[in-house]
This record gives structure tokens, C-alpha cells and sequence, in this order.
């Protein structure tokens, strides 16, 4: 490989690290005879990064160099940075190269916005179109769209990239116009109708004509940056969840806040990124899309952020006794989903079980169910565990979190902003 190339490479896809918003789930892209790659089975290979995220390979940008100056990312014009762009055959051919060593099995591509959103998005299109239509690259490719790219460039995009996401970056418009007052809402989400319009007319026509081409078949998602406003856990999960009553919206993901630009005020005085939060907020997002929650019963005025030492259904759980303890010989699905400890597979498997007969201890745990949490919200055949009646819902928070080793304080993740 040519020394500027790798050059560029490096500096490329160092900057795109901060990009979460990756996943290969919900394509159909097979290999076909006289093309190379695949989306089926494995798709995108993953590696971890040192803070514990796990990122694709290979994830990269066309360009860091951005016109923008927003106040949270590392490639904001004003930062003294190192610069580097690909050309669109330069970067075509780094994506077949490493996909023939065998390093690869997709791309991962964004950029930063030079010129305008139409000349970036246009240069996007051409790598996509090029690995489909010269080099027939039937493997998997993200694409992140560009705020404010025109429709017809949003939707040629969409022909050839299996999933592409629009990043909210900040779940506030009031806050992103303070961080980043270059940007507003309607650039993002009117790319994000166009997308979801396109797979929507492109359902229709596919049970019409099953020989019709795929518009975005794994769907959109999106990101936030969590911590970097004083936006509270109810007003991320809102947007959450009104963005998931969107058929084509697959995956928001939330990205603790990195202090990339410790210089700038406007920005909270942060030691380390809030990780505890992001992670209560992918439990809680779990919920909402298929443990049957809603928001306001995993956050509320009386309860506006998550609970950081413990997962936000425990959280509910505990602050809900009166819905306990649940007999998992008789309660429904949508009650059993709502008992700590017991997941989606759990409640099918005890749903099936129980028709040959009652449940016993020994059963659940060979079912998957974490006892050590389910014990105090269960009643069944043969538990002789005392449940929340018997035990007071502040003695099982500490029961439940005194055996767990040392974390880090969260105190620690507190923000602190600025006047």
C-alpha cells in the first residue's frame, strides 16, 4: 500500500471512532455468482476500542476536513487537527484491497461536510455506486447521509447502501443551536423522511415486482451525544421512542459525551466520558422496543434520569411493589417481561413449559433466569424464597448491590456546566 494512503488511512479512521451508530443486522444481500462479498451471515467484522465500544472495520471517512464548527466534535473546523481526504478511487480501491486480505467484510463510511452537503453527499454516492456497479461489491455498506443533501441524492444513496443514518448528535434543537448553531432539526430530519419514505414506496413495490431494487434494506438509525447538554434521560428516551414509531427507524444509539474540546465553555466540565449513563440508556432502550415499557414508566417527573447503579427495570420494579410477586405459573407474557431477571426467551420458554405442567426452581434457572434477582418478585412450585413483601424494596437494592465489586463512582459522572 502506497505511504500517503496509509497516511491518510490512519488519520481517517482515527477520526471516525467517535462514530457509534454501526451495525450489519436486518440486510439480505447474498453473494451471487460473478460477484465478490457478502452480507449474509457474518456481515461487518467488529473490533473494540479501548473504552469498550465496538466499532466496525472498515469504519472510515472520506474527508475530516468540515466546514462546521460545532463545539463537540473533534473535526470542527477551528480545531488544529490533522487533515486528510481520500478521492473517491482511492477509497473504493482501499475497500476491495482490504475485503481481498480478508480484513473486511463491509464499510463503514461518513464524512465531514466540505463545501456543502450536496458536493460531500455527491462524492458518497459515487463510492457506493462504484463498489455496486463496477466492481459488484455485494458486501455490507453503512452510509451516513448528510444533514441537508437534496432528496434525489438522499435516494440514489439509498439504492445502493444497505442502512444509512442521519445523526441527531444533539437531542435537543434548542441546545444544538447552542452547540452547534450552523445546524438545526429540520436538516436532519427531512433527509430522515426522504429515507423513510423511500423504504416504505420501495415495500410496495417489491410485492408488486420481486425483481424491483432494494431501498435501504436494513433500514436508518441515528445517534445521540449523551452528556454534552444538561438534556435530562426523559427527553432523550422521548425522542427515543417517538423516533421507533417510525417503521424504517431501526437502531438509535447514544454516545457518552468524549471532552474532545476541553476549551470550549459552552461545553460541561467532564473528566471522563458518562459511561454508566450510556449504558442504562441502551437497558432502557432495550426496553422500550421489547420488553412492552413506555417511557414515563421507566422515567417520569418524579424520575426525570436512570437510576446509575441499577438497571432502569429493577428500577421499576422496586418502585412498583404492588405488582409483586408475580406467579410465572399463571401471569401473562406482557407481566413476566416485567420481572427483574427474566428476558424475552425466558418468558417464551416458561409460557411453553407450563402447559405440561408447573414450574419449579431448578426449571427457571435452567430456563436462563437470573434468580438472584428474580427471587424476590417470583412465586412458583417449589420457591422457598422471600419476596418483596417480606423484604423491603430498599433492603433488595442493597442486597442486590452489595455483592457487586467496586465501580467507578457516579458521582464522577455528574456534569458540571458552565454558567
Amino acid at each position: 500500500m502506497d505511504d500517503a494512503i496509509l497516511e491518510k488511512l490512519k488519520i481517517l479512521a482515527e477520526s471516525a471512532k467517535y462514530d457509534v451508530s454501526c451495525a450489519s443486522s436486518g440486510t439480505f444481500r447474498r453473494h451471487q455468482h460473478g460477484s465478490i462479498g457478502s452480507a449474509n451471515g457474518w456481515g461487518i467484522c467488529h473490533s473494540f476500542a479501548e473504552d469498550g465500544r465496538c466499532i466496525s472495520l472498515l469504519k472510515i471517512m472520506l474527508t475530516n476536513y468540515c466546514m462546521y464548527d460545532c463545539a463537540y466534535c473533534i473535526n470542527r473546523r477551528s480545531n488544529d487537527i490533522r487533515r486528510a481526504t481520500l478521492s473517491v478511487t482511492e477509497l473504493v480501491h482501499l475497500t476491495i484491497e482490504f475485503y481481498r486480505r480478508n480484513y473486511i467484510e463491509g464499510l463503514f463510511l461518513s464524512s465531514g461536510v466540505v463545501r456543502n452537503p450536496d458536493y460531500t453527499m455527491e462524492r458518497l454516492v459515487r463510492i457506493v455506486k462504484d463498489l455496486r456497479t463496477i466492481h459488484r461489491f455485494h458486501g455490507y455498506i453503512h452510509l451516513k447521509g448528510i444533514p441537508g443533501a437534496s432528496p434525489e441524492l438522499i435516494h440514489e444513496a439509498g439504492l445502493y447502501a444497505d442502512r444509512m443514518s442521519i445523526n441527531i448528535e444533539i437531542p435537543n434543537e434548542k441546545s444544538l443551536q447552542t452547540l452547534a448553531p450552523e445546524k438545526d432539526f429540520q436538516s436532519v430530519f427531512t433527509p430522515m423522511r426522504h429515507i423513510q419514505q423511500g423504504i416504505l414506496e420501495n415495500k410496495e413495490d417489491r410485492q408488486k415486482f420481486h425483481s424491483a431494487p432494494r431501498f435501504v434494506p436494513a433500514g436508518q438509525s441515528t445517534q445521540m451525544i449523551i452528556g454534552a447538554t444538561p438534556d435530562s434521560d426523559r427527553d432523550i428516551l422521548r425522542l427515543s421512542s417517538a423516533l421507533y414509531r417510525r417503521p424504517s427507524m431501526k437502531r438509535v444509539y447514544y454516545s457518552g459525551f468524549v471532552p474532545v474540546n476541553s476549551y470550549d465553555h459552552r461545553l460541561p466540565a467532564l473528566k471522563q466520558p458518562p459511561l454508566i449513563r450510556e449504558h442504562r440508556l441502551y437497558q432502557a432502550d432495550w426496553l422500550l422496543r421489547f420488553y412492552q415499557f413506555k417511557v414515563d414508566e421507566i422515567v417520569d417527573d418524579a424520575f426525570p434520569d436512570l437510576d446509575l447503579e441499577i438497571d432502569p427495570k429493577l428500577a421499576w420494579a422496586l418502585r412498583h411493589p404492588e405488582r409483586f410477586p408475580v406467579d410465572v405459573n399463571r401471569a401473562d407474557y406482557e407481566m413476566l417481561l416485567r420481572v427483574p431477571g427474566l428476558g424475552v426467551k425466558s418468558a417464551k420458554m416458561i409460557l411453553v413449559s407450563r402447559r405440561y405442567g408447573k414450574i419449579s426452581g431448578s426449571q427457571l434457572k435452567k430456563m436462563g433466569v437470573v434468580l438472584k434477582k428474580a427471587q424476590y418478585f417470583i412465586t412458583c412450585h417449589e420457591l422457598p424464597f422471600q419476596t418483596i413483601h417480606e423484604i423491603r424494596p430498599e433492603r433488595i437494592r442493597q442486597l442486590l448491590t452489595a455483592a457487586r465489586p467496586p465501580k467507578e463512582d457516579p458521582r464522577q459522572l455528574k456534569l458540571i456546566f458552565e454558567p
